[in-house]
């Protein structure tokens, strides 16, 4: 129990020496950690484990937040006792067991009386071979919603051309199906086309796929069929990774301009590089400024642009975005007399956007079929969302694309002033 003392004075230790890593060691200890917000989530280990199980079980989030709305400090001092009981049966005797929210949600309350009375019920999912949904399910009216979410990683250099590029997706689920239905999604797979002889039409080749725990992966592996009873609720059915070339869909030039140490003045100008007939809608771009400067005016060709001190930014928002438009706004700041250089890296701009009825990746849900003993009627429901990675904006019936532009900024002598170039890394 002591050991966990060693652990503030070694992270700090590693962030002085620019070492972090999610697993730090101390004589024979173990520290594996997560920071969510600001709580870190520590797992004290004697011996080396599988790490990549250890961390899908510590990043249990997702059930706190299930519970708490938000999880912080003040939430786990405030539901203790739940939250003491949550992990005696996320972990039983040191292996990972209910780790699914909803499933917990059935015996595991915030009211005292009735973690009394679940002590000594079990709920027989648990031990059903359908681990992961409960009979007995019922509704009025029966509907399954799909959501493709891709990530998108762009790498572009100095002249514009794309280094690297691939997607990162996902497949959720949001399940309103009675009784015991099983599903089967057929999607626009490369590899289902060539085995069944109909290579025609675009296709995408998936890699890195994972699975939830319903699919059947005998089935997967010999017919490339995905065939599984669906949890209820949201959950995610799957995710994978598409390597394929992405172009910048917004492009961003910038000069930055310093006179004297007397004022800096800032030219962003963005340009759509989609189709004419997509609009990008709630369009933000994020311009740093020095953390001295002050006196900020603003003029934009359209939207609206506004200083944000407390993050050194100025914010310029774009509610409708059309292809092939170019917007230009400028800056200027007064900075003091006195020189102030800044020895830590520029951060970077930062672009996002949505864009209504768009795709990139080509990837497509050709058919999803539902199969339930009654024979009811179901319908699906198809909405695809792309971003970039981390942020996830959820639109009904909207496909999203959010990207990041990385701006490296290089010192260069003109005469009496210092003009900067740039290089754009999009993520």
């Amino acid at each position: 129990m002591a050991e966990i003392d060693h652990f503030m004075p070694l992270l700090m230790q590693h962030e002085e020496e620019g070492l972090l890593c999610p697993v730090i060691s101390h004589g024979n200890v173990h520290f594996m950690w997560i920071k969510h917000s600001n709580l870190y989530r520590i797992l004290i280990l004697s011996v080396v484990l599988n790490i990549t199980l250890l961390m899908s079980v510590v990043s249990i989030v997702q059930v706190f937040t299930e519970y708490f709305k938000e999880l912080e400090e003040e939430s786990i001092q405030d539901n203790f006792v739940v939250v003491y009981e949550l992990l005696d049966e996320l972990m039983d005797f040191g292996f990972p067991q209910t780790t699914d929210s909803k499933i917990l949600q059935e015996y595991i309350t915030q009211e005292g009386a009735k973690l009394e009375v679940a002590k000594t019920k079990v709920p027989t999912t648990v031990t059903n071979a359908v681990s992961w949904r409960s009979e007995g399910i019922k509704y009025k009216k029966n509907e399954v919603f799909i959501d493709v979410i891709e990530s998108i990683n762009v790498l572009v250099n100095a002249n514009g051309s794309v280094m690297s590029s691939d997607i990162v997706g996902s497949i959720k689920l949001k399940t309103m199906l009675s009784g015991m239905p099983e599903l089967r999604l057929g999607l626009n797979d490369r590899v289902l086309f060539a085995l069944t002889g109909r290579d025609k039409g675009k296709t995408v080749v998936m890699e890195d796929v994972k699975f939830h725990q319903c699919v059947r992966l005998s089935r997967f592996e010999n017919d490339r069929t995905i065939s599984f009873i669906p949890p209820d609720g949201e959950s995610e059915l799957m995710s994978y990774r598409i390597n394929t070339h992405v172009k910048p869909l917004i492009w961003i030039e910038s000069i930055i301009e310093k006179f004297s140490h007397s004022r800096v003045e800032i030219m962003v100008k963005a340009k759509g590089q989609f189709k004419k007939q997509s609009v990008a809608n709630n369009v933000e771009v994020r311009v740093p400024v020095p953390s001295d400067a002050d006196s900020p005016k603003f003029k934009t060709s359209t939207g609206n642009a506004k200083y944000v001190p407390e993050k050194n930014l100025v914010v310029w928002t774009i509610k409708s975005f059309p292809g092939g438009k170019e917007f230009l706004m400028r800056a200027h700041f007064g900075l003091p007399s006195v020189e102030n250089d800044e020895l830590e890296g520029k951060p970077p701009i930062t672009v996002k956007f949505e864009i209504p009825y768009f795709t990139v990746s080509g990837i497509q849900v050709r058919y999803m079929k539902i199969i339930e003993k009654s024979g009811y009627q179901a319908l699906p429901w198809v909405r695809y969302i792309t971003q970039s990675g981390g942020t996830l904006v959820f639109i009904c019936f909207i496909l999203i694309i959010i990207y990041k532009l990385v701006i490296i900024w290089t010192a260069i002598d003109v005469k009496s002033e210092s003009q900067l170039t740039f290089f754009f890394f999009f993520f």
